[in-house]
């Protein structure tokens, strides 16, 4: 859908500006003068009459600039975003254990998304520019500077409409929504891939072998086990200070007396 929206507005753009040109001689002059443009927005092909306030003459002049380029580059990636959208659609509804099957399926559809992120970008960019240059070339102030009758103080040239550029503000907002959308859909993509997977496993494993071995120390062992003193069934023993032996047995410490 977002990416309908962007392609529409853009490539069914069509809009016109209106001029006035007062001539000394009323006769002469010419107070409607439509110019029309459109999509691709090649302005130097469009064509218009004007009066040169010198007798019946008119002079044939056009608009200046190709911003076909910028233009076609962002509805072309919309058209193809739109397609590939709706082939991923139809697959994942309707082929998702053959989507599942291997990791091809998963793989592809990461690494056009990220290629359709970039190309979203970089159009709505282009874009963004070409539209500011087609709004200073339909300026109805710049084209008259084009006529040779404006260039005389006893004439009046006035700008009566301006073209309206609401719908390709909007086309690109829709660009740059659509870069927006298809980066955020990068991790979901993502996961879908074994590379993800296997990350995963590559840190359980990991978290596993440091358990274990963790767990083969001696803090796993039972606590003052066998191997200690203290658990032992027997007495405590050690060495006096003049070689005898001193016990303290589980009812605790016997007599020196009897320990002789």
């Amino acid at each position: 859908l977002f990416a309908i929206f962007a392609f529409a507005t853009c490539g069914g753009y069509s809009g016109e500006l209106r001029l006035s040109v007062d001539c000394a001689n009323k006769s002469e002059s010419d107070l409607n003068i439509d110019i029309a443009f459109a999509y691709p927005f090649r302005l130097h092909q469009v064509n218009f009459d004007a009066p040169t306030c010198e007798g019946k003459r008119r002079e044939k002049l056009s608009l200046i600039g190709d911003f076909s380029s910028s233009a076609e580059f962002f509805v072309t990636i919309a058209v193809f975003a739109f397609l590939y959208s709706l082939a991923a659609t139809v697959v994942y509804i309707f082929f998702q254990n053959k989507y599942r099957e291997n990791n091809r399926g998963p793989l592809i559809d990461f690494i056009v998304t990220v290629v359709f992120s970039f190309l979203w970008l970089v159009s709505s960019s282009a874009w963004a520019k070409g539209l500011s240059d087609v709004k200073i070339a339909t300026d109805p102030d710049e084209v008259l500077l084009l006529m040779s009758a404006c260039k005389q103080q006893s004439n009046k040239c006035l700008p009566v409409r301006s073209p309206v550029m609401s719908s390709l503000n909007t086309s690109v907002v829709f660009g740059f929504l659509n870069f927006i959308l298809w980066a955020g859909n990068i991790w979901f993509v993502f996961k879908e891939t074994g590379w993800h997977s296997s990350g995963q496993r590559h840190a359980q494993d990991t978290m596993e072998k440091q358990s274990s071995s963790y767990n083969q120390g001696g803090y796993n062992q039972d606590s003052y086990g066998p191997a200690g003193g203290y658990n032992q069934p027997g007495s405590y023993s050690q060495v006096g200070e003049y070689g005898q032996s001193q016990s303290y047995g589980q009812s605790g410490p016997t007599s020196f007396a009897n320990q002789i």
